[in-house]
């Protein structure tokens, strides 16, 4: 005996029953996105790739996808510095009061998306953020940090503090430390947070809807109006690519974390 907990038949059953009914939605995705009709549909005659021409042809459809690209990584840049330092400082600082900083840093996890998205509404008229590229970066690049924070709070949990104690004894300052000896050994920690809040902005919506309205029209905004307007098969083809992208980077990310363990 090892003590290596093995579910059983019933559990294994459960767990792929489970997967099964999590993926299925998804999957019908791609032959709506593959027919032949002009609404939203199954193949009737043939399978047709003329919807993913359409959005990659269409000016409309790029300019949304491109404008997501960008605020996804401005916002992630945002999310990772501040997480990063943040959960770096409560793990160096290590007091209780530190466990309520990562509680509230926590917070745009625990609130509902749509209440957020109220009081950003209500703070950013004011100060002209309004249907602006910065108040989206900011928006999602705030509700971003709990990814990161939890991440890389994790890598440092397995992080030796002796590392940082010899490396200070030996005469670096604490700005060397951090950049030659911490930031490397949680860089995994770093990567995969940054993923998920990169993930986190390019599908995020609730809050597009409400701080954003023409000058910023990000990809979800463009296929949730076109599911009020019209049900275009080329929003299943945006869903299939999406969900390919989507699984590209969590590839890498455990592709990352193989690596390091290995």
């Amino acid at each position: 005996m090892d003590g290596t907990y093995r579910p059983g038949p019933f559990g294994r059953s459960l767990a792929w029953v489970t997967a099964l009914y999590l993926v299925l939605p998804i999957l019908i995705v791609i032959p709506v996105a593959l027919t032949d009709q002009r609404y939203l549909s199954l193949p009737q005659d043939g399978i047709s790739f003329r919807h993913f021409e359409t959005v990659l042809t269409s000016p409309e459809w790029l300019g949304s996808i491109w404008q997501s690209f960008t605020i996804a990584v401005a916002a992630t840049v945002l999310s990772v510095s501040a997480g990063t330092l943040c959960a770096i400082g409560c793990w160096r600082i290590s007091r209780r009061a530190t466990e309520l900083v990562r509680v509230l840093m926590l917070l745009p996890l625990i609130i509902p998306s749509i209440v957020y998205a109220i009081g950003l509404y209500r703070y950013f008229g004011p100060l002209g953020l309004l249907d602006r590229f910065a108040g989206v970066v900011i928006a999602h690049g705030v509700t971003g940090i709990p990814y990161v924070v939890i991440t890389v709070s994790t890598a440092l949990a397995s992080f030796d503090p002796r590392l940082e104690q010899a490396a200070r004894g030996m005469g670096a300052s604490l700005s060397q430390t951090l950049r030659w000896v911490i930031l490397p050994r949680i860089a995994p920690g770093i990567f995969s947070g940054a993923i998920f809040a990169f993930i986190h902005s390019w599908d995020e919506l609730v809050m597009v809807l409400f701080i954003a309205s023409r000058d910023v029209f990000t990809l979800p905004r463009r296929i949730w109006d076109g599911i009020n307007e019209n049900l275009d098969p080329a929003m299943a083809a945006v869903a299939v690519l999406l969900i390919l992208f989507t699984l590209a980077l969590l590839m890498a990310d455990r592709a990352l974390r193989r690596r390091s363990e290995g």
